[in-house]
């Protein structure tokens, strides 16, 4: 089960090393996995190679970080002749083979994968994301990174007629990396056959779907031929018009990026869409005709942007400890690949998840408990981005989540230390939480009627969306 990082090799790759140890996806997969077996996340120890390097000149440690990405992303051939269908089965291979009262499907979020653990089922990505070497590349050349990523997508699309090939160019989240390698959104277009024979053979009759779809939307550049493009992203912090030349954040971003304002030859246009985490409106359409042969019910949850979702599941939660006798007056704030959903349950807390360590995410958080009955207890873990940003959360802003908890407010110090460019894996999520008491029995589980309520009353006012 321990596949988070294999050694490359020749030939083609496996789909452990298709798929992007930097990937928010493939972390939630590798949580959401454990938290259904009753497992914690103490063996997830990946570090995130932007925060690698940290004791070598700034030049220096860029070419290390270039060099560090090569190795570890697939070369143009590989990833034109990977295996959509492959990953796939590794993907719902990560359960263990038993019946299943439902199954959460689509963009990837925290706050799915905790309600997943709280019903007690699986959660599968729409998606997956790929990092393709660039030889020569730039982090201020978008133009030629598009070039050179649609030959790829070509290959890869008529090997795979069943994805489509979203990449995004996104130097504020991705830094050096960006210049390096190519960053490549493969979007299922269809249920792909290993999904529909895990749905066919591991869903209890007539148990329900639940379709969530990240709706926030994005300039995109799209051929018509299956790859699109779009420069940045709403998990930037940024805006569309930050990502244009002449931009001022665009110069501090890619100055610490090793690259020049002066060069940036970004492509003009671009029609609003979805942006890379949506699902892909094919892949809506063959769940749907799958559980209508099924007999079984769909439910799409539509979220305007991550805090929404994380706001509902955390009112979720809270509701469903309380209806357990339990006091859902503790609550830890979570950050991107620091999560564990089974220690959440374990300790009887209330989550909220943010999508990453920006302003605009941590304000979401702000926001939520404000408006919320004050907890006793509030524990906050910023996850280091490795990298500075103008779009970034300072420590202050983190100190300001902590202080809405009456009598116990605690920012982690080890994610604070050295805040934003450390270094810190999964499993410190599980050793912060592994210190909190014990708050067992754990309910008994979430039903889905009892989830959709709560995602419709909490959600609605914040533009969330149940049908």
């Amino acid at each position: 089960m321990q596949d988070w990082l294999a050694a490359g090799g020749s030939g083609l790759p496996g789909p452990d090393r298709i798929v992007s140890p930097e990937s928010t996806g493939r972390v939630l997969l590798a949580v959401a996995s454990r938290g259904v077996r009753g497992r914690d996340c103490a063996d997830l120890g990946y570090h995130p190679l932007l925060s690698r390097f940290r004791g070598a000149p700034e030049a220096v440690r860029r070419s290390a970080l270039a060099r560090a990405a090569t190795r570890t992303a697939l070369t143009a051939e590989q990833a034109g002749a990977l295996d959509a269908g492959w990953v796939a089965r590794w993907m719902v291979g990560h359960y263990p083979p038993r019946w299943y009262p439902g199954v959460v499907i689509g963009s990837p979020h925290g706050g799915a994968v905790h309600l997943a653990t709280a019903m007690g089922v699986p959660w599968l990505p729409a998606g997956f994301d790929v990092a393709v070497q660039w030889p020569g590349g730039r982090v201020d050349r978008p133009v030629e990174a598009s070039a050179y990523g649609a030959r790829i997508a070509a290959r890869l699309i008529g090997g795979n007629p069943g994805v489509r090939v979203r990449q995004v160019h996104d130097p504020a989240g991705r830094g050096v990396l960006a210049g390096s390698t190519v960053s490549l959104v493969v979007r299922w277009h269809t249920l792909p056959e290993a999904y529909r024979e895990f749905l066919g053979s591991r869903l209890a009759p007539g148990a329900p779907v639940l379709l969530l779809r990240d709706v926030r939307t994005w300039p995109v550049f799209d051929s018509g031929d299956g790859h699109s493009f779009q420069l940045g992203g709403p998990a930037s912090g940024l805006e569309p018009a930050d990502f244009r030349a002449g931009s001022e954040l665009l110069g501090q971003v890619l100055h610490g990026a090793g690259g020049d304002g002066a060069s940036w030859d970004a492509p003009e246009g671009g029609r609003p869409g979805y942006a890379e985490q949506g699902v892909e409106p094919g892949f809506e359409t063959s769940l749907l005709d799958w559980v209508r042969g099924a007999g079984s019910p769909l439910h799409r949850v539509l979220f305007p942007g991550p805090d929404a979702l994380s706001a509902a599941a955390a009112d979720v939660y809270r509701s469903w400890l309380r209806g357990a006798g339990k006091s859902g007056d503790r609550c830890v704030v979570e950050c991107g690949r620091l999560i564990d959903p089974w220690q959440v349950v374990r300790a009887g807390l209330v989550p909220y998840w943010c999508e990453n360590a920006t302003a605009r995410s941590v304000t979401g958080a702000e926001w939520w408990l404000a408006g919320s009955t004050p907890f006793s207890s509030l524990d906050v873990l910023p996850e280091p981005p490795g990298l500075r940003s103008p779009a970034l959360a300072g420590l202050p802003q983190w100190l300001a989540v902590a202080s809405f908890g009456r009598l116990r407010r605690a920012v982690d110090r080890v994610a604070a230390r050295g805040y934003p460019v450390t270094s810190v894996a999964t499993r410190h999520a599980t050793e912060v939480l592994r210190n909190q008491p014990y708050d067992l029995p754990a309910p008994a589980p979430l039903r889905v009627v009892e989830a959709l309520a709560g995602l419709r009353a909490s959600g609605t006012p914040q533009g969330l969306l149940v049908c």
